[in-house]
């Protein structure tokens, strides 16, 4: 009988549409091939990358999501690329069998995603949740989950390849960002657990424009 999806929110994708920021060093996948392919090539600490400065303040004084479609809470109007991944992945390794259907969920992570379809790979984020029979399965068991955030930066690859090549990020503004945290699932009968989580996801913030998601790596870049 199963009680949980195990890794549901951490498991990789094959990234076929190769769209934003390459997260450096052998192990990792470049997210970016149409504007920015950045390379890095070590390890070295470097200052992080400077974030274009919003022309207006889109964030609600409360910090509310704006609407989601459905049950999903929908994407926050932040313009700063980590703030967001961490609210991105936060959506990400948050659902509930009870009430919301594989489709709904479905339509609800791609509220969050750029609509600039050059760069938005949706199948990267898609991939996060299974499919609509083991979905049923879950909601039998009424399965859900939880996130809280623990912290999210640039990786250290992103911030040596931007060093490198400052005027990239402005051909499509993608941040890489890596988000840590933990996510607490239940199901009937009193059952549970938790674990703890780790996510690359590429962003784009454009300046006087809320950030959005544009695909999800299929490895953690530290």
């Amino acid at each position: 009988m199963l009680k949980r999806l195990p890794g549901y929110g951490l498991g990789w994708a094959p990234n076929r549409r190769i769209i934003a920021i390459a997260v450096g060093l052998a192990c990792l996948l470049a997210l970016a091939a149409a504007t920015a392919f950045f390379t890095g090539r070590s390890n070295r600490p470097h200052a992080a990358p400077p974030i274009p400065p919003p022309t207006h303040s889109s964030v609600p004084p409360t910090g509310q999501p704006s609407s989601g479609s459905g049950p999903v809470a929908g994407p926050p109007r932040i313009s700063d690329p980590v703030e967001f991944a961490k609210a991105a992945a936060k959506m990400l390794w948050s659902y509930d069998t009870r009430t919301t259907s594989q489709a709904q969920q479905l339509a609800g992570m791609e509220a969050w995603m750029t609509k600039e379809s050059e760069y938005g790979d949706f199948t990267s984020v898609s991939a996060q949740i299974p499919d609509p029979v083991l979905w049923s399965r879950m909601a039998d068991q009424k399965q859900r989950a939880s996130a809280t955030i623990t912290e999210g930066h640039y990786p250290a690859a992103f911030k040596q390849a931007l060093s490198e090549d400052p005027a990239a990020i402005t051909k499509a503004y993608i941040y890489a960002v890596t988000v840590t945290g933990k996510q607490t699932i239940t199901w009937a009968g009193g059952g549970g657990g938790a674990e703890d989580r780790s996510i690359t996801l590429a962003v784009q913030c454009r300046p006087s424009a809320d950030c959005s998601l544009v695909a999800i790596a299929p490895r953690v870049a530290p």
